[in-house]
């Protein structure tokens, strides 16, 4: 969100930029990929069950993306305020580099070591890998919080390319590489939105009526989908059915205190 300046910026309301609606679907698409790679590590690789990550992990994730993204929203209308310019907001999202380390270094190894016993089992020890991950996201927000003292500091003495390093190889190698390869899989689907991507990114190309080039490469990814299942393309995406809406439905975020007591 970026405030308009002049009456905006002196507080008498936001305004938006054709660049803030880019951003905003940029932001909606990345944090889309993080819950797809939630479910999937948290399915696949520690046991939970489907209806447990999407009942109790995504609303959770979810009422923390948007409380955030509004905080931050606000801090920088008021940032605009205070100098006289418009300032954009700091998007809000899931720490791709704590994800991984959470998963694969914290809760994983805790549920192939109890999954492993007979006395606990496997959806025994998927819980309780879920509430050891709750106890270390805790801990990481109070270090977090501690840490924010002299992050400023480090900030200052440490070069930027160090600073970005470890999450750009997050990125690349467990995150996009993932999805690059898929794109072969399907290359009928994916390649196009890919094209679109680059095209909006790399070249700065503007789209007619200032449409966002992430909403233009969802479109289309969306409308090539569903056009391949009409036409009986054989070894794309499997769209449409009963199976669409399956598990759809208003899940409203549980505090999860006693877990994190039991843990």
């Amino acid at each position: 969100m970026r405030t308009a300046g002049g009456a905006a910026a002196r507080g008498s309301g936001p305004g938006v930029a054709l660049g803030d609606l880019d951003g905003f679907f940029g932001l909606m698409v990345d944090n889309l990929l993080q819950f797809l790679v939630i479910l999937a590590l948290c399915t696949g690789l520690l046991g939970l069950p489907e209806e447990f990550v999407l009942g109790r992990i995504f609303p959770g994730a979810a009422l923390s993306l948007l409380v955030g993204n509004l905080y931050y929203a606000r801090l920088a209308r008021r940032l605009a305020a205070e100098r006289g310019r418009p300032m954009t907001a700091l998007p809000y999202g899931i720490n791709t580099v704590s994800l991984f380390a959470f998963v694969l270094f914290v809760m994983a190894p805790t549920y192939s070591e109890l999954a492993a016993d007979p006395a606990i089992g496997p959806e025994r020890a998927a819980r309780t890998a879920w509430q050891v991950g709750l106890v270390a996201c805790l801990l990481s927000g109070l270090i977090e919080m501690a840490g924010a003292w002299g992050a400023d500091w480090v900030r200052r003495v440490t070069p930027r390319a160090a600073l970005l390093s470890t999450l750009a190889g997050i990125a690349v190698g467990f995150i996009s590489m993932e999805f690059i390869l898929r794109s072969f899989d399907r290359p009928l689907v994916a390649f196009a939105p890919l094209a679109l991507v680059l095209v909006t990114y790399l070249s700065r190309v503007r789209w007619p009526a200032g449409l966002p080039g992430g909403l233009v490469a969802v479109a289309v990814g969306t409308v090539l989908a569903w056009a391949l299942h009409w036409a009986g393309a054989p070894g794309q995406v499997a769209v449409g059915g009963r199976a669409l809406w399956e598990g759809a439905g208003l899940r409203i975020p549980i505090p999860a205190l006693g877990d994190l007591a039991a843990a």
